[in-house]
């Protein structure tokens, strides 16, 4: 009986999760759509206050409406507060309001705040908990701080500590929205393109907030001691330092060849980091050659870290689906990995992950490309931005129609809460005890 009543709280926790990002994206809409939220004192469509909510509520970054030059201070305020409720979770944020009114938590509350930032266990989820916020307010203003002698200079000293802020906790949530556009709209951050200060500033941001909290709790526990990690943290710092530094090197020899050394190693390793669910980009992405924007679309799909404020496949799926190809390879009945063993069911999980990423984005970028004509490649780098919660795009999302917006709000949406939650949410996530019988069918 009990069993089943756990099974029955993580299934209940799926829908809160899911219902939790629907009335955050609802709310963010509605407040947008007040003639308050835009420069112009006009009221926005519904249609681009969603699109914009689900981007800054799931950490994405696509845009109809350049944030700077549409957006007044009330709407942008608006936006920075989904990035950040988005970006550390609804039920994070949730449980921070019940400690601060005085009530208790539950275990319910408990193991809801477990599924939403993928803890290996409910013990210790309230101090795990204290440990986010805090950890998230420091390196935020950490960055903030940093960034604002540039911005001082260059916007003033009382819009630079908006602009400070604002692109310091888009940066560490991984949600790519920025307010450059005063300068050219949509242009991100290209003007800073060749600044070796700003770039290392908010790639450190993205990654503090790509390899999740579980890894810095592990961190600030044993320090220098890796072998003392868990084995999650292992495979994320392991996976995150590969998938930085080998398509940095592909970018660096693949584009860029027209450019000085100091831009080309920046753009170089400024893309490989931003692909994985940033959304930022300092330089032209509707330039880049095809391989290059092959290699992006699976980076964005690849995305960050479990219990992050990114999205995507998450590394540490791409790194146990790795190793049990090596095993295959190995002829070895079990994955290993750091002198550890990895769990058949953890195989099945990340191959049903894989699974669906792939058809959803195949399927959606061919959607796109025969209902607005474009070319497949764009079509699938797009989708994969979404899907991943990544953010980047190759220019085409402010000339898309309404059915291709509502197939990238629908990706958005499940890339950044993710799709197994989704489904179980719908259906359930209860086992089947019961064994058919085994039978060996060939394959490959």
């Amino acid at each position: 009986m009990k069993k089943n009543k756990i099974k029955k709280a993580s299934h209940n926790s799926f829908r809160v999760i899911s219902l939790g990002f629907i009335i955050l994206i609802l709310t963010g809409a509605l407040l947008l759509m007040l003639p308050i939220a835009s420069k112009g004192r006009t009221v926005t469509p519904f249609k681009d206050t969603l699109f914009t909510a689900i981007s800054a509520s799931c950490v994405t970054g696509l845009v109809v409406k350049d944030t700077a030059t549409h957006w007044s201070y009330f709407g942008q305020a608006i936006i920075l507060t989904l990035i950040q409720i988005g970006g550390m979770g609804v039920i994070t944020i949730g449980l921070m309001f019940t400690r601060l009114s005085g009530k208790k938590i539950g275990l319910g509350f408990r193991g809801m705040m477990q599924d939403s930032i993928s803890a290996p266990q409910v013990g210790g989820i309230l101090s795990l908990t204290k440990f986010i916020l805090k950890t998230t307010a420091i390196i935020e203003l950490t960055g903030a701080a940093l960034l604002y002698p540039v911005f001082c200079r260059d916007f003033g000293a009382v819009k630079g500590i908006w602009y400070s802020l604002f692109h310091s906790v888009s940066a560490f949530c991984n949600a790519g929205f920025d307010l450059m556009g005063v300068r050219e709209p949509f242009s991100s951050m290209t003007s800073y393109g060749g600044n070796i200060y700003v770039n290392i500033i908010l790639m450190l941001l993205i990654i503090t907030g790509g390899i999740g909290f579980l890894t810095w709790d592990d961190i600030v526990q044993h320090r220098h001691h890796f072998k003392k990690y868990r084995l999650q943290t292992k495979i994320v710092l392991t996976a995150s330092g590969l998938l930085i530094l080998l398509p940095a090197l592909f970018f660096f020899f693949a584009e860029y060849s027209n450019e000085p050394i100091k831009e080309r190693i920046l753009h170089s390793f400024f893309q490989s980091v931003t692909a994985r669910t940033a959304g930022f980009n300092t330089a032209d992405l509707s330039v880049m050659r095809e391989p290059s924007a092959a290699l992006m679309t699976v980076l964005m799909l690849i995305g960050g870290c479990s219990g992050s404020t990114a999205g995507g496949m998450k590394t540490s799926t791409v790194a146990v689906l790795f190793l049990a190809a090596l095993s295959v390879f190995r002829r070895k009945n079990d994955v290993e990995c750091f002198n550890r063993r990895i769990s058949p069911d953890t195989l099945r999980t990340a191959g049903a992950i894989l699974f669906m990423y792939i058809t959803l984005s195949m399927s959606t970028g061919v959607a796109i490309c025969l209902i607005e004509s474009l070319p497949l490649t764009s079509c699938m780098f797009e989708t994969g931005s979404a899907l991943g919660t990544a953010g980047v795009t190759l220019g085409i999302t402010t000339s898309l129609s309404l059915p291709s917006h509502i197939i990238l709000m629908v990706l958005m949406f499940a890339g950044r809460v993710g799709g197994l939650t989704l489904i179980y949410a719908a259906f359930g996530s209860n086992a089947e005890i019961s064994r058919l019988p085994q039978e060996k069918i060939t394959v490959g």
